[in-house]
């Protein structure tokens, strides 16, 4: 069997009055592509951000190839980089080249020399199809594209697994499919990915499970084929019906 990669256990997190994640119980196998369904304010978000300890959390324990998740410093920055993120809004930096985005993690925490990661960066641009683009700034890039150098950016840490954040949420619908493409492609290759999605063509086609969340619970979690043909809650017949017309 797959070692268990992430593993979440009775998880709450609080906003204030807002109890955001309540008692999440989550295994993600190596291997393993879960889709993070549900409506806005669910708790998706917060879900992914708290796996790579973006956000804390109030009680339980988030364990990463076993190991509880780090406090802070040093054992924290190699828990980033063994679980990456990809973000809504892509988060590169704008007064670095493209080619400077994806090396900065590899020479900075993995201490790579810099021939050695611009070798590989210049790899992985290539996998996501803007190896043409190295040179360029994010601000001369389409939305699509920042979004492939921001996956690319993740894959160069060589990680353990990769969390999607509503990845192409931000984006013009002729560029949602180019973004799509590169996490199928990240899927055949045995990548382990937890993706936050409104698309749910793509958790069809590529998802080994779906989870479907609502008010910080985990509602209904079960194989595409099954999620989307015989949800068995009353919350998830509604939601999908809303947004599978």
């Amino acid at each position: 069997m797959p070692e268990s990669v992430i593993t979440m256990e009775k998880v709450n997190k609080w906003f204030g009055g807002l109890h955001a994640l309540r008692d999440i119980d989550l295994s993600v196998s190596a291997g393993e592509v879960v889709v993070v369904a549900g409506p806005s304010g669910s708790g998706k978000s917060t879900l992914c951000r708290t796996i790579n300890r973006l956000e804390t959390i109030d009680s339980g324990t988030i364990r990463v190839s076993g190991k509880p998740l780090p406090a802070e410093g040093h054992e924290l920055a190699k828990l980033r980089s063994e679980v990456s993120m990809v973000f809504q809004q892509f988060n590169l930096f704008s007064h670095l080249s493209i080619l400077d985005n994806v090396v900065l993690g590899p020479v900075k925490v993995r201490r790579q020399s810099r021939a050695e990661a611009d070798r590989a960066a210049l790899n992985v641009l290539e996998r996501v199809g803007i190896g043409d683009q190295a040179d360029k700034f994010p601000a001369q890039l389409s939305g699509g594209q920042q979004q492939r150098a921001a996956i690319a950016r993740a894959l160069a840490m060589h990680p353990k697994a990769i969390l999607f954040d509503e990845p192409t949420s931000a984006l013009d619908p002729e560029m949602v499919n180019e973004v799509l493409d590169v996490m199928t492609q990240l899927a055949k290759e045995g990548m382990t990915m937890l993706v936050v999605t409104h698309e749910m063509g793509f958790a069809r086609r590529v998802a080994h499970r779906v989870i479907f969340m609502d008010a910080g619970q985990i509602v209904e979690e079960a194989p595409p084929e099954i999620f989307f043909t015989k949800p068995t809650t009353e919350r998830a017949r509604d939601f999908l019906g809303k947004i599978l017309k």
